[in-house]
This record gives structure tokens, sequence and C-alpha cells, in this order.
């Protein structure tokens, strides 16, 4: 098709979205996040979105900010028709909302107006959702607030973790844009404004938010320890360590008080204020992930802690 479509967009997530665009649509260019700071040698890392770009033979910039000197000047001479949008991780004001005659579009990975904010795919598995899904909306000045143009919805199975959800998030974004997008630049979809009454949000995940609380339910604990896997990650203070906690299950029973190590199934637990919290897979400090069973052999003091 011959629409001019800038695209905006950075993480792992956006690539399924960017490739199909080149594939059907004219991707007049590219807008990412600079490079950053990596692994040990924090050598420079290109977001993944300019690493496809550049395979993709396409115009890339990356600013810190969209108000730099120059970036207007270079979207308005792309002369976009539409700009897409998709885990860009930078606020759009009004003087780029406003510049193509279809405006921005944005691939949110939630079905709003529930989950506004950073964190959508963790928050569907962190607040025990039955489904989740992908929202195509018209962007306006607000926090993910523009009305909706279409959405699709998927199941979730309760064993979901974050980065097992990102790529099926990812791959139905891409789909569902594709499907949506021929419909909304000929006029046959209009976006509907959201019910701001049924609004939720999530903030952006620190790493302060991987510590366990064990005042919380076994139940809740076990979605935390999904919803924040890979990344921050899930984590609690044993002795003067700090032991890494990748799986886990909620057990119903009695718990021995919260925050009390003790053993179950020939497992390590953890008491909480309803239920244990059976360590499934755990990572010492220094060491490799091991099951729970296995750390247990060598953790004999675990339960006199």
């Amino acid at each position: 098709m011959d629409t001019r479509i800038v695209f905006m967009g950075s993480p792992d997530f956006s690539l399924p979205t960017l490739q199909a665009l080149a594939d059907h649509y004219q991707v007049v260019g590219v807008v990412t996040q600079p490079d950053r700071p990596a692994g040990r040698g924090r050598d420079l890392k290109a977001p993944p979105v300019k690493e496809l770009s550049l395979d993709l033979g396409l115009s890339v910039i990356q600013p810190n900010r969209l108000k730099e000197q120059g970036v207007i000047e270079q979207l308005k001479a792309w002369e976009p028709d539409v700009i897409v949008v998709a885990a860009f991780g930078q606020i759009l004001r009004s003087n780029v909302l406003n510049l193509p005659p279809y405006g921005c579009i944005n691939v949110h990975a939630s079905l709003l107006p529930r989950w506004r904010g950073a964190a959508p795919i963790n928050a569907a598995i962190l607040h025990g959702d039955e489904e989740t899904g992908i929202t195509i909306m018209k962007m306006d000045t607000g926090l993910d607030t523009g009305p909706i143009i279409s959405k699709s919805a998927i199941p979730l199975t309760g064993n979901e973790t974050a980065g097992s959800l990102f790529p099926k998030l990812a791959k139905l974004g891409a789909d569902l844009l594709m499907e949506t997008l021929p419909k909304y630049l000929s006029g046959k979809l209009n976006p509907n404004p959201q019910d701001d009454a049924q609004a939720t949000y999530i903030k952006m995940l620190k790493r302060s938010d991987g510590e366990l609380d064990f005042n919380e339910t076994a139940a809740a604990l076990e979605r935390r320890v999904r919803g924040l896997n890979p990344w921050p990650g899930t984590y609690l203070l044993w002795g003067d360590q700090r032991l890494k906690v990748h799986r886990t299950r909620a057990n119903s029973a009695t718990s021995p008080g919260v925050g009390v190590f003790t053993t179950k199934e020939g497992f390590p637990a953890v008491g909480t204020s309803s239920g244990l919290l059976i360590l499934d897979e755990v990572q010492p400090s220094g060491k490799r992930p091991m099951p729970g069973d296995t750390f247990l052999r060598g953790a004999r003091d675990w339960a006199n802690q």
C-alpha cells in the first residue's frame, strides 16, 4: 500500500509489529530509544527495534526526548499518514499526535481501560486476571486514555510468566494491527471513547518490587513470582544473603507464621498471611538456578532462620 508510516518502538515486544508493517506498508522512518550501556562490560547496546530497522534498510533516529531539536522537523520531512507506536517508552505530546492526518495509533498490551500504564502484561498476572489481550487505540495526550479502535483477548491459564506472555501478546498485537489498520484508514472503523470509570493503572516496575512480602497471601506471592519473571525477578532474604525465587506453588496448608521458614513435600517453604509458599526453583547468590529440593539438601539450617 502507499500509506506512509512512521513507527515508534524499542523492545522485543515491538518487533512483530514493525516487521508486519514493513511487509505490508511503506515505513518511511523509525524512532527508537538511544543505545544504552548493558551487560557486565557496560558496552552500548542498540534497542531491538534499531537492529531490525537496520536489517530492513529503514531510516532510524534515536532521540533521548522527542522535544529535542530536529526531531519534529524529521517527522515532518517523513510526511507520515499515520504514526504507529508499540512500546516506545516516551510520551507523545500534541505536536506529534496532531502531525499525521490519521493521528498516532498505539498497540497496547492490555484490554483497555484495564491496565493503563507502563507494565500492563505484568499487571494482568499480578492481579490474577482471567484474560488479557491487545487494544489498538488512537492516542491522545493522556496516559493510555485515547479512544479504542479494536481489541483482541486471550485467556490466562494461571501458569504464565511475564516472559512467556510477552511474545504471545507481541504477535497478537501485530496480527490485530494488520487486521485493524486498513479498516481504520478507510473509515470503516471509528475509535470509541474509553469508560474512564473502569480504568485501572499499573506503575512502572522497580527492582525493589521483587522483594517478597510474606504478609501477603501465598496465592498473591505465587502470582508475583510469575508476574515479575524475568524482570525484575523476585527474591527473599535468607540469613545474610539474597535468595532469588524463580518458581513457586501456593499451598493451602496452615501457615506456621508470617515469614517463618519451613519445609513441605521435601521443598523449602515460607509461611504467609494465608497458606504456604513452596519454593520450587531458587538461585542462591553466586550459583545457578536449582530445584528447591536440591537447594534444601545443602541448606540444612533453612528451617532455623
